[in-house]
C-alpha cells in the first residue's frame, strides 16, 4: 500500500469518527453554558456556531464581510441564474457529511460527470480517436510517474516529478501537451496549486468518500442560511486581535472589543499568512510554521452568459493548449444544463489563476473569448453578462484554497488546528488533515472546534 492509498483509507475512517462524534454532542443543552465567540461565517464558523448555539452555549458570529457564505458564496446578479463564485461541488454525496445537511435544508442536487467530456486539440476540434487513446494511456504514465515519485527518498514538485520520471526530453511535443494537460486537470485545478509548488508526497493524501459529485440548483446559499437560522452573526466586524492573556479572551474589531470564555477562529490560511490579526501572546512556533509553510491556491472562475447556446451539451469542454499556454482556459463547465440559461463557467488554477487577477475584467473575458473562438469558430456572439472572481486579491481570504507546498507536511495541519490553552481554537479546510480544500472539511474542522471548545 502506498503512503496515498494508506492516508486516503485513513482520513476516511478518522473523517467519519468526527462527524460520529460531532453529532453525539450536539444532542442535548449542556450543563454549563459558556460564551463562545466565532470569528469568521463560513461553513465552518456556521457549523460551529450552530453546534454549540443548539447546546445552549452564548454565541456570537464575528463576520469581517457584509454578507454570510466565506468562501461559499452565490450571487443573484443574474435573478433567473444563482451562480457560485466560490466552492460549487459537493464531492462524493454517499457518506459526505454535507449530504444529509443539504436534505435537511431542502436543496435540490444536480449531478455533474466527468465521463460527459469532449476535449479539443490546439486547432479547436475534438480530438481523434488515436489522440483520445493516446491521452488515456498517457493518463495512466502520468499516474505511475507520480506513484513512483511518492515512494522516491525526496520530495519534488509533481512538475519535476513528472517531468524526470518519463524522460521529458525525449518525448514529442504532442504527448508534452497532452502530459502537461494532465497535470493541470487533474492536479492543478484539482488542489489550486501550480504544479511548480505541489508536493508530489503529499498533494493528494486526503481522505474522500464515494459516489456523483453535485451542485446546488440555488446555489450554496441554501446550505449557507439553513446553518444560519437562528444565530447571532455581527457583519462587517473585521477581528485585528485576539488577546487571550487574560481571564477572558479579548477579540478586537474595527467596530469595538468583545469577550468569551472561548473563541473559535476559522479565516482562510491566506489571512492567517498575511498576519492581518495580532495574537497576544504570540502564537506557537509550530504554529507559524504551518502557516509559513503550507500552501495557499490561486483558482477562478469566469462566467459567461450568452444569448444563445453554440456549445455542445456534454458537463465538461476541455482545451488541450499548447506549451506556451499551460493551464489557460483549458476547463469549461456548460452550464445550460443546470441553471437553464446559456451560461458557461471558465476555471483558471495555479500560476494563470493568479496571474489574471491583475487583468481588468475587459482582458479577463477577452482572453476567454480567444479560447472560445478557438474551440467554436469567430462566429460564436459575444457575452452578454460576465461575472468574474478574484480571491487572491479578496482581503478576508487571500487565495482560494490550502494545498501541500513543497516543504509542508500532513502534521503541519494538525498544528495548524491545536488550540490555543484550550480556550482559542480553530477551525477551516486548512485546518482538517483528511479534507482539507473542501466544503466537508471546513463542516468537519468546525464541529470539531465546538467539541473541543465544550470541553
Amino acid at each position: 500500500m502506498n503512503r496515498r492509498t494508506l492516508l486516503k483509507n485513513a482520513g476516511l475512517a478518522a473523517a467519519m469518527a468526527a462527524a460520529a462524534a460531532a453529532s453525539r454532542t450536539s444532542l442535548g443543552a449542556t450543563t454549563s453554558p459558556k460564551r463562545v465567540i466565532v470569528i469568521g461565517a463560513g461553513i465552518a464558523g456556521l457549523a460551529a456556531a450552530s453546534q454549540l448555539a443548539g447546546r445552549g452555549h452564548q454565541v456570537t458570529v464575528l463576520e469581517a464581510r457584509n454578507r454570510l457564505g466565506g468562501r461559499t458564496w452565490t450571487s443573484a446578479a443574474w435573478a433567473d441564474a444563482p451562480v457560485d463564485l466560490g466552492a460549487s461541488w459537493i464531492h462524493e454525496m454517499d457518506g459526505n457529511p454535507l449530504t444529509p445537511l443539504a436534505q435537511d435544508a431542502g436543496a435540490t442536487l444536480i449531478t455533474t460527470s466527468y465521463d460527459s467530456t469532449i476535449d479539443y486539440d490546439v486547432n479547436g476540434r475534438p480530438i481523434s480517436a488515436t489522440r483520445a487513446a493516446r491521452l488515456a494511456e498517457l493518463k495512466d504514465e502520468h499516474d505511475w510517474a507520480i506513484r513512483q515519485g511518492q515512494n522516491d527518498a525526496i520530495d519534488r514538485s509533481v512538475r519535476n516529478t513528472v517531468e524526470s520520471q518519463l524522460d521529458w526530453a525525449s518525448l514529442e511535443t504532442a504527448d508534452q501537451e497532452l502530459l502537461a494537460f494532465i497535470t493541470n486537470s487533474t492536479v492543478e485545478q484539482e488542489y489550486a496549486g501550480s504544479r511548480n509548488d505541489l508536493s508530489t508526497y503529499w498533494f493528494d493524501s486526503m481522505g474522500g468518500y464515494n459516489g456523483e459529485d453535485a451542485v446546488f440548483e440555488d446555489g450554496y446559499r441554501t446550505l449557507v442560511n439553513h446553518l444560519t437560522r437562528g444565530l447571532n452573526v455581527q457583519l462587517g466586524q473585521v477581528v485585528s486581535a485576539i488577546d487571550s492573556s487574560t481571564a477572558a479572551v479579548k477579540v478586537t474589531t474595527n467596530k469595538g472589543s468583545f469577550s468569551a470564555d472561548r473563541v473559535i477562529l476559522t479565516v482562510p490560511l491566506g489571512v492567517l499568512k498575511k498576519g492581518s490579526i495580532k495574537f497576544t501572546p504570540a502564537l506557537p512556533t509550530k504554529k507559524t510554521t504551518a502557516i509559513s509553510k503550507l500552501g495557499m491556491g490561486h483558482f477562478n472562475k469566469c462566467y459567461l452568459r450568452f444569448p444563445t447556446q453554440f456549445w455542445p451539451q456534454e458537463d465538461w469542454l476541455e482545451y488541450i493548449p499548447p506549451l506556451s499556454q499551460h493551464g489557460q482556459w483549458s476547463q469549461w463547465l456548460n452550464l445550460a444544463r443546470l441553471t437553464g440559461q446559456p451560461i458557461l463557467l471558465g476555471f483558471n488554477a495555479g500560476d494563470f489563476g493568479g496571474q489574471i487577477e491583475a487583468w481588468s475584467d475587459a482582458q479577463i473575458v477577452a482572453g476567454a473569448m480567444t479560447r472560445l473562438k478557438q474551440m467554436f469558430g469567430s462566429g460564436i456572439p459575444d457575452p452578454i453578462g460576465f461575472q468574474i472572481t478574484r480571491w487572491s486579491q479578496d482581503p478576508y481570504s487571500y487565495g482560494a484554497y490550502s494545498f501541500y507546498k513543497l516543504g509542508s507536511k500532513p502534521a503541519m495541519r494538525d498544528d495548524l488546528a491545536a488550540p490555543i490553552s484550550n480556550r482559542v481554537f480553530f477551525a477551516g479546510e486548512a485546518t482538517h488533515r483528511q479534507m482539507f480544500a473542501t466544503v466537508h472539511g471546513a463542516l468537519l474542522s468546525g464541529q470539531r472546534a465546538a467539541t473541543q471548545a465544550e470541553a
